[in-house]
């Protein structure tokens, strides 16, 4: 679903009165874009092998798993990098994540 409007406007209260009205078992993940650091953008939303980068000591799952059952709330996703962009947009059309380092990609 895409929720838009300007900054302030409650794009976060209507998506967990969706969420809270939906069917799903999990939580509602909500992630601010702007605010996740450019490097580490992938690795966040992805998730990261142990090994995948320095720094990586174990296996992060990533918000996109995480949400897995319940609702990720991607709020001012238009300031993710591009390449990040794609593989968000890559990871909808085929329904799967492949962690930072990982070789194949899960369902």
């Amino acid at each position: 679903m895409l929720v838009t409007g300007p900054t302030g406007a409650g794009k976060e209260r209507v998506a967990r009165e969706v969420h809270r009205l939906s069917a799903r078992t999990g939580a509602l993940i909500a992630v601010n874009c702007a605010a996740l650091p450019a490097a580490l953008v992938e690795s966040e939303l992805f998730g990261h092998r142990k090994g995948a980068f320095t720094g990586a000591g174990e296996h992060h799952p990533g918000l996109v798993m995480a949400a897995h059952g319940g609702t990720l709330f991607l709020d001012e996703i238009g300031d993710l990098p591009l390449p990040a962009q794609a593989a968000l947009l890559r990871t909808l059309q085929e329904e799967e994540v492949r962690a930072v380092g990982a070789t194949s990609a899960q369902r």
